[in-house]
């Protein structure tokens, strides 16, 4: 079985948790000895594990004047051929010459080098939904010369990619929703992100979500048939290295930490709140906020307004071994998320031996038992399960050792294998 699988971020160029489940779920699949994966990216950066995949980047690869057209987004293209699907990359910055395509009846240009390739930043900056559509338009084109039984897209991201893969080979389409603009949102959805999502999936043969949170979503928001949407569980890549030292923070105070984007999904200011709770009742314990994003400087005003920044850090974005090092400092770890389809960090965070607090607005908490679950805004019960992990070591250790144990049973091959499951229904339905 061939999969034909479109992502926009694989490790170690990471912005979320979406390249850690598309590295674990590749991961998966490799340990299949019938299962072959080709991933496509819009640019590769270097450093990427290739050892489980053949990794394309959209931006490596040359054009050739042979129009093809697929209709995306009420927009019918006249496209560029890929001629080859497996040129080493060359530094994008290139003498760049100007190729045509229509868009609705006009006329636009798309930037290509001297050798014919199209740019991709391949990162989340202003020209988002341009690069959405030359990735589309490159999928196209690529899905005439790779050999696949399937194509599988990550997210809003790449479903134009998926859509334009299927029009031109007329294979099955599985769309992996990680994450909806409701979840991003709190429901104020962007109209362009909203479309993109339901023509995914209207296009789609068979909908993966990662929780059945997210699949009710999919199903009322959407108003996608149930028997199309099928629930598969992330799961968490073991970490290998618990021998490395731990590095000393230098005070000897416990260490409560938030890990993730600091967006409004993520509930940041309710761990602020509980913070300020907490340090009410004790003194001993600091705080950690570890990630980026739009609500940070705001988070920062807020500590800052409580009187508490003297016991809160911001760390700023940390990713690959920071990451666990920051784990393994803490002494509880919390995602109090308003809106979470899944949530791998937690996992992440049990296999590193730390108690764990989730919201129970979250995919995770459907299937985590040694998980101290509630209401992400119900922060005086939040202070409440800080401090008694915190104030008794018998807890903190009990929820720390069954932790650890279950996340080591929340395997990617199980997950990898229940997927396997959707692509051989989904090829069936086309045989």
């Amino acid at each position: 079985m061939k999969v034909l699988m479109f992502g926009w971020e694989f490790p170690p160029n990471l912005s979320g948790g979406l390249g850690t489940a598309c590295y674990g779920l590749t991961k998966g699949l490799s340990t299949m000895n019938d299962v072959d994966v080709t991933f496509v990216v819009p640019k590769v950066f270097g450093g990427e594990d290739t050892s489980n995949i053949k990794l394309i980047g959209a931006a490596d690869v040359p054009i050739v004047n042979r129009k093809i057209s697929f209709t995306q987004s009420n927009k019918t293209f006249e496209c560029i051929e890929v001629s080859s699907k497996l040129v080493p990359y060359v530094d994008p910055e290139d003498y760049y010459k100007q190729v045509s395509y229509t868009v609705e009846g006009t006329r636009s240009l798309i930037e290509t080098d001297s050798q014919g390739r199209v740019k991709f930043s391949g990162k989340y900056g202003p020209d988002l939904m341009a690069e959405i559509e030359r990735y589309a338009m490159a999928a196209g084109v690529i899905a005439q010369d790779v050999d696949f039984d399937v194509i599988h897209a990550h997210d809003w991201l790449t479903f134009p990619a998926g859509i334009a893969a299927k029009q031109a080979s007329g294979k099955p389409l599985v769309i992996h929703v990680h994450a909806t603009d409701f979840d991003r949102s709190g429901g104020h959805v962007n109209p362009n992100v909203y479309s993109i999502e339901k023509q995914g999936m209207d296009a789609a043969d068979t909908i993966i979500t990662v929780s059945n949170l997210t699949r009710n979503i999919v199903i009322e928001k959407y108003g996608i048939e149930p028997q199309k949407v099928v629930t598969v569980y992330n799961a968490v890549e073991p970490y290998l290295h618990n021998d490395k030292p731990t590095v000393n923070c230098g005070f000897d105070e416990k260490i409560v930490t938030f890990l993730g984007r600091i967006t409004m999904q993520k509930g940041p200011e309710y761990f602020i709140e509980a913070a300020n709770l907490v340090l009410k009742r004790m003194n001993n314990v600091r705080f950690v906020m570890a990630g980026s994003g739009d609500m940070m400087n705001k988070m920062i005003r807020k500590a800052a307004q409580l009187k508490i920044t003297n016991k809160f850090h911001f760390t700023g974005f940390l990713k690959g071994d920071d990451v666990y090092q920051m784990y393994r400092m803490s002494d509880v770890y919390i995602m109090p998320s308003v809106s979470e389809p899944f949530g791998i960090s937690p996992l992440e965070a049990m296999q590193a031996g730390v108690p764990v607090i989730i919201s129970k607005q979250s995919g995770a908490a459907e299937i985590l038992s040694n998980a101290i679950k509630l209401d992400f805004w119900d922060v005086e019960a939040m202070a409440d399960a800080i401090y008694g992990i915190i104030k008794y070591p018998v807890l903190s250790k009990t929820l720390a050792r069954n932790g650890r144990k279950e996340s080591h049973q929340l395997k990617w091959k199980d997950s990898a294998c229940a997927v396997k499951h959707v692509y051989r229904k989904s090829i069936m339905s086309y045989a």
